[in-house]
């Protein structure tokens, strides 16, 4: 397999995005064409809002999520769809 090294880099900027287990937890909250607030994603996660709005910042910063604002409320998605085969890859790997 030949990838061209701006796409690895990419990648790679990509995947240590993510790896955080909230962040992870996040973007499997985002699978296929899902959207949801801040106020949805922490209270599926069980943590702060504080904590919440700090890891989608890193994620939107690092262009895995997009947000859509309505009003005041802010609504998130994955930028790329195809990232929540991320969570089937990690719960195949895990034993």
């Amino acid at each position: 397999m030949n990838i061209a090294i701006d796409k690895l880099e990419s990648a790679s900027e990509t995947l240590k995005a993510i790896a955080h287990p909230i962040r992870i937890s996040i973007v499997g909250l985002l699978d296929s064409d899902s959207e949801l607030s801040v106020t949805e994603i922490y209270e599926a996660l069980k943590i702060e809002q504080a904590v919440a709005s700090h890891h989608l910042s890193i994620l939107k910063n690092k262009d895995v999520l997009i947000v859509n604002r309505v009003g005041k409320n802010c609504f998130y998605k994955l930028k790329h769809p195809q990232l929540s085969q991320i969570i089937t890859c990690i719960e195949t790997c895990q034993k």
